[in-house]
């Protein structure tokens, strides 16, 4: 009694969570002189159901069994060699002996090709798949756990014991209970690591899924930590996002705190941007923003009302507006205004049609430094004949008599 118990996986089908379909997957442990049983379903078998099923099952049991026996599942071997006239080599995962060594059990994987090594929960499996899920109708995987826990303590628990069939598997336990290892006082911490990487987005990926991380951390290396319920991202010790799981594909699940700072980032980074526009566009509105920043005008106000009329009226007439509003020393919007109706009225040009940009950042932050106007104008006051006019090919030109030769060679007579 409370020398051993037996753990391995069982697969239940498929799961549907949104866009994902799940294995449904069910850790076993039954402790082998009662037949006391532990049954717990997950969505998948990754190290972090592993561990949690091993931290439930002990604290059900109230104790922790000397031995558990694994088949060779990678969550507990990771490399075994057979030698003829020795004991196999077994190189154990590092997070299950972490595990082994807080509670204090020895893990013992059977030999290969020998499954009546661990008949205790393959009999136990079979059981359940029997008695327990054939024809289960169940909510969610939480009302199916909660199930499979009732089950456990009620009837699992009331059937009689193979190893003494004038007792109940519970009357068995009672009486294995007092040969098993005290719990430690702490439950280990449940959790797999994944190194993960950000890229230009502020996302992390984890098993199919994007979980937000703050702005200020993309293009880095962190380490996601996560549990059955819980996913954490470091950034070396420190934890800079808290998520619950998600068993969904191709989520995104974001933190509120995450997103306002985000927005907030790029409401400064367009601001920047429309300065460095109107710098590009227009040059005069370099000198206009500093001397308001000195007289204390709103510049965000202001930078936004000089983007419109350099949307509405173009660089040209932008630049020579402020210009002459500079010249009048008048750094107000309503001054600038007055220079680019004052210039189109004196060209008795008709007024603007307003042209709506769509919000893609390439085509409304597009600038286009403007050519000086007097290169048109001289273009349409050429005749259209003086316009149509081939240029003169420079190879065909008949040289001057009087001009100088090459090479002293006269041309011949």
């Amino acid at each position: 009694p409370g020398d051993q118990s037996q753990c391995d996986w069982a697969h239940f089908g498929r799961f549907a969570v949104g866009k994902a379909l799940r294995p449904l997957m069910a850790f076993v442990m039954v402790l082998s002189y009662s037949r006391y049983l532990f049954l717990r379903f997950y969505l998948g078998a990754a190290m972090s159901a592993f561990l949690d099923g091993h931290v439930r099952a002990f604290s059900a049991f109230g104790a922790v069994p000397r031995t558990v026996l694994y088949d060779n599942l990678r969550s507990a071997v990771l490399e075994r060699v057979h030698l003829e006239h020795a004991p196999d080599a077994i190189r154990f995962h590092p997070t299950l002996l972490e595990l082994s060594a807080w509670y204090r059990f020895a893990p013992r994987p059977v030999a290969v090709a020998r499954g009546n090594e661990k008949g205790r929960v393959e009999r136990a499996i079979r059981f359940v798949r029997e008695r327990f899920f054939a024809a289960r109708r169940f909510a969610d995987l939480e009302d199916l756990n909660a199930q499979a826990l009732a089950w456990c303590e009620g009837e699992a628990a009331e059937r009689p014991c193979p190893e003494d069939r004038s007792r109940t598997v519970r009357e068995c336990f009672e009486a294995e209970r007092a040969h098993l290892l005290a719990l430690p006082d702490e439950p280990f911490p449940a959790t797999e690591r994944v190194i993960v990487h950000t890229h230009k987005t502020p996302y992390v990926r984890f098993d199919l899924n994007d979980y937000s991380v703050p702005h200020t951390h993309v293009r880095r290396t962190l380490e996601v930590l996560a549990t059955v319920e819980t996913v954490r991202v470091l950034d070396g010790s420190t934890v800079i996002a808290t998520h619950p799981r998600s068993y969904d594909r191709g989520a995104q699940i974001e933190e509120p705190g995450h997103i306002k700072a985000l927005e907030a980032h790029k409401r400064a980074g367009r601001a920047h941007r429309a300065t460095d526009r109107l710098h590009y566009a227009a040059p005069s509105a370099v000198r206009l923003l500093q001397l308001a920043a000195v007289r204390g005008v709103h510049l965000g106000s202001l930078t936004r009302g000089l983007t419109e009329l350099l949307d509405t009226h173009g660089a040209a007439a932008l630049d020579a507006a402020i210009a002459a509003a500079l010249a009048e020393d008048a750094v107000h919007l309503p001054a600038v205004r007055h220079f680019i109706d004052l210039h189109r009225a004196q060209r008795g040009a008709s007024p603007p049609i307003p042209v709506t940009l769509p919000d893609d950042p390439r085509v409304r932050e597009l600038a286009v430094r403007p050519h000086e106007l007097a290169e048109y104008e001289k273009l349409a006051q050429e005749s259209p004949d003086e316009r149509s006019a081939p240029s003169p090919d420079p190879k065909l030109a008949k040289p001057d008599d009087n001009s100088d030769n090459d090479g002293g060679n006269d041309p011949v007579a």
